[in-house]
């Protein structure tokens, strides 16, 4: 996996020495969590540890794999589960309490500079030794402080019998004959283009789902979309985050963005001026219905579309595309793939409830039951050698992300978003797509804001 992902940014965690001295010290105590493979150690008395959730929606199976490792161990796990949107301020409340998580989750290196004194050194963790590509690891001074335990991606998800029908119909202008063929903005604006003015005999509304632009659904746009341009910005620039070029962007790549939204917004389901009131939900039902042939999202998505109620797409044709928005090079890059989700241990927690905790998180990723809860139950694409290749979940967007993840002569746009300044900023970016989408805002003025903003947020 490690080769198939930009490698520029390799130490792109390393931005915490950016960060470090704006919020809590880092922790001290780099001895690091030496992790045996039994988690019921002789003389171990801890017979409890807690884990706090992030995810509602995967509460349940967190219960069911506390009571097989209980059974197993004798060592109970605790869950408590943050309400969705909730996570920080319940971290911070449960972190002020005697009985705070011993594990717990940060979504990258702007969140290690919050909780960077809670966060045990895991390098000498039996996980942290297992993990595919430790590059993606939250790394400083030689100490590991968080693990990702999910990889996930996202790009163009398309129903090929759709664009089957299409590349069938004898009327088509393109010579295009497969999906397989659309390596380029240049490929996928023709194809776009000539089967939305063949949208009738497809039998759809629009190439593309509606673009949710509905206020806090926008973040397939200010996010995910955004996060593509400012790699390649990154990457023609050296930038590390080493230093504080990061802190200031040129949105290089703005009118390449333009081109894909473009994209978007004139060849969709939904007039654009009426954007403002789609949210995410809606957008992938109307894929899972058949209304229109392609959407951007990822591989969370799967879920969104097969249990639609009335869904007329089948799992065999839900497949990806990268985003091309015209970029020198992208005939060579893939879909995005990286990761949010990165597992701590608290710093705070008495030794021996560090070391069960850290041996807990090595059955889980390691043993037969434990792998089988996460391929089967979380539904998780692990990033560690101990899944062999056909342990993935078995849905087809999370088939097409380890597909992605091997293919010849490709290489994977990194999550860059996890730099980004805030969600203040993004939530103004998704504005002002908004607006530019209505008509009430130049691309020009667009791109002014985004990188004034950038730069005020980080106060470069």
């Amino acid at each position: 996996m490690a080769k198939k992902i930009f490698s520029v940014l390799t130490a792109a965690i390393i931005l915490i020495l950016a960060f470090a001295g704006c919020n809590r010290n880092p922790v001290t105590d780099t001895s690091g969590i030496n992790s045996s493979n039994s988690a019921n150690q002789e003389g171990n008395s801890v017979k409890e540890i807690r884990y706090l959730n992030f995810k509602p929606e995967i509460a349940e199976v967190y219960d069911r794999i506390s009571a097989a490792y209980e059974k197993e161990t004798g060592i109970r796990l605790v869950v408590e589960t943050a309400a969705s949107g909730t996570y920080e301020s319940t971290l911070a409340a449960r972190m002020a309490t005697s009985d705070a998580p011993t594990i717990f989750q940060i979504n990258g290196p702007i969140g290690y500079t919050s909780w960077s004194e809670y966060c045990a050194d895991l390098k000498d963790t039996e996980l942290y030794k297992h993990l595919n590509d430790k590059n993606l690891a939250i790394a400083l001074n030689g100490g590991v402080y968080g693990i990702p335990y999910v990889v996930e991606g996202y790009g163009i998800i398309y129903n090929q019998k759709i664009l089957d029908a299409y590349f069938a119909l004898p009327e088509k202008s393109t010579d295009y004959t497969s999906a397989d063929e659309i390596t380029s903005f240049a490929a996928l604006k023709a194809v776009v283009e000539d089967m939305q003015k063949n949208k009738e005999k497809l039998g759809i509304d629009g190439v593309f789902a509606s673009t949710s632009l509905k206020t806090g659904e926008d973040w397939r746009w200010q996010t995910h979309l955004m996060n593509i341009p400012l790699t390649f910005e990154f990457i023609d620039k050296s930038i590390d985050f080493t230093d504080e070029k990061y802190k200031e962007i040129d949105f290089t790549y703005s009118d390449n963005f333009k081109n894909i939204f473009d994209l978007y917004i004139n060849n969709s389901t939904t007039d654009k001026k009426q954007l403002g009131t789609v949210d995410v939900t809606a957008s992938m039902a109307e894929f899972a219905l058949g209304k229109c042939a392609m959407v951007q999202n990822g591989n969370w998505g799967a879920s969104q579309i097969l249990n639609v109620t009335g869904n007329k797409v089948s799992a065999d044709n839900i497949k990806f595309l990268p985003i091309y928005m015209g970029i020198d090079g992208e005939e060579s890059t893939g879909i995005c793939i990286g990761t949010e989700n990165f597992i701590c241990i608290n710093a705070k927690a008495s030794t021996a409830e560090q070391k069960t905790a850290a041996d807990f998180l090595f059955w889980l990723f390691s043993s037969e039951e434990g792998k089988k809860f996460v391929t089967d139950e979380l539904g998780f694409i692990s990033p560690f050698d101990t899944f062999e290749s056909g342990e993935s979940p078995d849905d087809p967007l999370a088939r097409e992300v380890v597909r992605w993840m091997n293919k010849d002569g490709v290489t994977n746009i990194p999550w860059n978003f996890t730099i980004f300044p805030s969600v203040h900023y993004k939530d103004h970016l998704g504005a002002s797509l908004l607006k530019y989408a209505q008509g009430t805002m130049s691309w020009s003025e667009v791109k002014k804001q985004a990188v004034e903003e950038w730069k005020s947020e980080f106060g470069a």
